[in-house]
């Protein structure tokens, strides 16, 4: 029995870990960071919280004889991806990165790239508007620099501390989101901005498609630089590579 370990928390790793459950002679554990107090169901055997770095996560895939690592974190995962890399290079286990590709501005399309949150609150300008904040829970603490705007915040989790700002909402929810919910959450709320990442995927696409659609600014962190890992973007491809990796593997006689 081959066993592989699924760096998750997204979409695509949880449809992996569900493609891959289903075959006898594989034993999947999916690792979540722990970050989220209420995770969404998986499919196979979870472990929850950090390895201790890059050493900490080559010595358990040692220790476990764990045969695949694939990364399927989030895009802006990049010290987890960073540590992921350096691991399989220490361990010589076989990594692959399934990352999802990024959105496209295209045509009414009202996007500014920035690099950070800082910036992207910088971005807002010197006059109160109504933004809507779709980041995790731990991005939020540049919003104080500007306590004139307003602030809609979605998140998976609670803002627990609230944070010190005088025009807050917080709207506790987890996608997928569908374009005509989050048109009439913009409409409802009167915003002017949205402040996002570059995700990828259509589970929280709509918030993109409603602002094209009023015609209101993206202020779009930009991702992170990818990990060197080998890499694709389906679920259909990752299967594939694992199969070729195993197949490899039994061949060397490893």
């Amino acid at each position: 029995m081959s066993r592989i370990l699924i760096l998750g928390g997204t979409t695509e790793a949880r449809e992996l870990a569900e493609r891959l459950a289903k075959r006898a002679e594989l034993e999947v554990v999916v690792s979540l960071a722990g970050r989220t107090k209420s995770p969404a169901p998986q499919p196979t055997p979870v472990r929850s919280g950090g390895f201790g770095g890059a050493a900490g996560l080559a010595n358990y895939l040692v220790r476990e004889k764990i045969d695949a690592l694939i990364d399927a974190t989030h895009p802006y995962a990049n010290v987890i991806s960073a540590n992921a890399s350096a691991a399989a290079r220490q361990s010589s286990v076989p990594l692959l990165a399934l990352r999802r590709p990024a959105w496209v501005a295209i045509g009414g399309d009202l996007w500014k790239e920035v690099d950070d949150v800082a910036a992207a609150v910088r971005m807002l300008g010197d006059r109160p508007r109504r933004v809507f904040v779709t980041l995790g829970r731990n991005e939020l603490s540049s919003l104080t620099d500007a306590p004139l705007h307003f602030y809609l915040i979605r998140s998976i989790d609670p803002v627990d501390p609230p944070l010190p700002l005088p025009q807050v909402s917080y709207l506790t929810a987890r996608g997928p989101f569908t374009e005509a919910d989050d048109r009439a959450l913009i409409v409802l709320h009167g915003i002017d901005a949205v402040i996002a990442k570059n995700s990828g995927g259509i589970a929280s696409y709509g918030k993109i498609a409603a602002a094209r659609a009023l015609g209101i600014e993206v202020i779009m962190l930009r991702r992170p630089p990818p990990s060197d890992a080998p890499a694709v973007e389906t679920v259909e491809a990752a299967i594939a590579w694992l199969d070729h990796a195993l197949t490899s593997a039994a061949a060397r006689g490893v």
